[in-house]
């Protein structure tokens, strides 16, 4: 799961960012790299060439960025449009109005272009259907405000005016957007309900994960247990920060990580009941589900929810694993 979203508005190509307080200390090439959908390497190369200036001048890649500076970035119209042409795909629309949209993205499908991905991504289908949407945001992530991970599915909410984007934006940024998951993990956990506090950080040898450490950034997750059965549970997460992987990282640190996770999971059907293993075994991607997002309408100002069905996977691996119907939802 990623941070939440920067101010940022643009006119014309040039994005104006202001740095959150959640976003102070970090690198500015990875914060800019993060916020624009850009290849660290590309951004470093605006960097160098004077395309990118903090309050007013240029500065380094290797800055650490505080809370209230503002950064601008004019980079070259033909790094900006390179890659992003419309794609045709489908997509599954939970609300649309003249504002934005609200979609139920699905497993394996990578949000916007970036490090290893120019093609094929949620932004080009939606480029396709909403072609205004290429004058809104940041450049390279055209009116995208939050993102999912390209194995998580679930509800996401897409900006498709420049108004609608700078206050999701703002609303994202300063946590007043509700963000609830559905997870089914190994074990059960020792308390029905309950709060994770634990630091994100990078880790300390594997750069590419994320780890809970003492130095890391502040990250609080609160859970439900729902269900148990057969060694499995089916949990209910809310976020209250929005740290890169941190359901996932909060889930191993609590000692029930996700099933299917390939990065912080663990083979735990092992150990489990033969009829069990099966099903466990074979699933390929993180048991994860965004299942309801709550916020007020960035133009009219009502308050909206929205929820994406369960998606059958994890219905079915439920079913398979437990030998049990899925438990009712409200």
């Amino acid at each position: 799961m990623p941070g939440p979203a920067a101010d940022v508005s643009v006119v014309s190509d040039k994005a104006a960012i202001e740095v959150s307080a959640a976003e102070a200390g970090q690198r500015l090439d990875r914060l800019l790299s993060d916020r624009l959908g850009a290849p660290r390497n590309q951004v470093q190369k605006w960097i160098r060439s004077g395309h990118v200036l903090l309050e007013g001048r240029p500065t380094k890649a290797s800055h650490l960025v505080s809370a209230g500076e503002t950064l601008t970035c004019d980079p070259p119209t033909r790094d900006l449009r390179r890659g992003i042409e419309p794609e045709t795909g489908d997509l599954v629309v939970l609300h649309e109005d003249p504002d934005l949209v609200v979609l139920d993205k699905p497993a394996g499908l990578v949000v916007h272009p970036g490090a290893g991905r120019s093609r094929g991504t949620l932004v080009h289908r939606l480029l396709s259907r909403y072609p205004e949407i290429a004058e809104v945001g940041g450049p390279g992530r055209p009116g995208i405000v939050h993102r999912l991970d390209k194995d998580t599915s679930g509800v996401l909410v897409v900006t498709r005016s420049t108004r609608a984007y700078e206050g999701l934006s703002r609303d994202f940024s300063e946590r007043r957007v509700g963000k609830t998951y559905l997870a089914l993990v190994y074990g059960t956990p020792p308390e029905p309900s309950g709060r994770i506090e634990a630091p994100i950080g990078r880790h300390p040898t594997r750069r590419k994960e994320m780890a809970v450490r003492g130095n890391g950034r502040p990250a609080l997750t609160l859970y439900r247990c729902l269900a148990s059965v057969a060694g499995i549970s089916l949990m209910e997460l809310s976020l209250e920060t929005g740290r890169t992987h941190q359901i996932r990282v909060h889930l191993k640190h609590l000692g029930h990580p996700l099933i299917g996770d390939p990065v912080y999971g663990e083979a735990r059907w092992k150990g489990l009941p033969k009829p069990t293993q099966g099903p466990l075994r074979g699933f390929s991607r993180p048991a994860l589900h965004a299942w309801r997002l709550r916020f007020d309408h960035p133009t009219r100002g009502e308050p909206m929810e929205l929820h994406a069905p369960l998606p059958e996977d994890l219905r079915l691996l439920w079913e398979d694993a437990t030998h049990s119907g899925f438990p009712e939802l409200s």
